[in-house]
């Protein structure tokens, strides 16, 4: 009788990931501490014997996602440990957890419909007898509380807001799918937070937190208000350009 089962094809992983798994596993043991110099390019060139080209792509991948920190003519050395998110460009908190190589899990604490402030009314583009959607969500990064968000959402625009479940999806993930971002303006500070924003985010009261207010549209109009807060000593915004 003939056999009819099928082998599945193991696809190796690419060679930079290899390179990549090689250095956060050396970071996450301890064995390299932050600012502990890694091999150059030349070493991890001869080490997995590969181009210098996808050495370069490991370090630089990495260098982009806040985990090394690269100085021409010195090296590449271990950055300081905080999650670093980017300034310039809008993502997803998870899917920057994730490129870490930590695991993401957020904690819904308020999903409800509110009246509208003068404020809000104001920042959303709203009448003041308008009702807006807010959550409050707490998100982790290896279990540790990593950053507070507080969002108001234009309910006009997404209906079905209160109907997520913000465990599983996050705000922006689910927002980038039912209302595409098109224009968003950031103001950022250094910040001490109230007494209850510091119970939730495991911090003593004098810790400086960094908050970010954000404003997003869509080509409906104004989505929605987030006020981001994270430790300060745990967290920083960063970006890399290229001219």
């Amino acid at each position: 009788m003939a056999d009819t089962s099928t082998t599945k094809k193991v696809v190796k992983p690419a060679k930079y990931s290899v390179i990549k798994q090689y250095i956060c596993e050396n970071i996450e043991s301890g064995e390299w501490p932050q600012n502990a110099k890694v091999p150059s390019e030349n070493e991890l060139t001869q080490q997995f014997d590969v181009s210098r080209m996808t050495a370069r792509r490991a370090l630089q991948e990495l260098t982009e996602q806040g985990i090394l920190v690269r100085s021409q003519g010195a090296g590449t050395f271990v950055a300081t440990f905080k999650s670093q998110s980017s300034l310039l460009e809008i993502r997803n908190i998870s899917d920057e957890i994730s490129e870490r190589g930590h695991s993401h899990h957020a904690k819904q604490l308020l999903l409800k419909s509110i009246a509208v402030t003068e404020e809000l009314a104001i920042l959303l583009n709203l009448k003041n007898n308008e009702h807006v959607y807010y959550s409050e969500i707490l998100h982790c990064e290896n279990k540790h509380p990593i950053q507070l968000e507080q969002r108001y959402v234009n309910a006009s625009l997404v209906p079905e807001y209160l109907l997520q479940d913000f465990t599983e999806i996050t705000p922006h993930e689910y927002l980038s799918s039912v209302a595409p971002l098109t224009e968003a303006t950031h103001e950022i500070e250094a910040v001490l937070a109230s007494s209850v924003v510091c119970e939730q985010l495991e911090i003593d009261k004098q810790t400086p937190c960094l908050q970010v207010k954000r404003r997003t549209w869509s080509k409906q109009g104004v989505v929605s208000v987030a006020i981001l807060t994270a430790p300060g000593d745990k967290y920083r915004l960063g970006s890399h350009l290229k001219f």
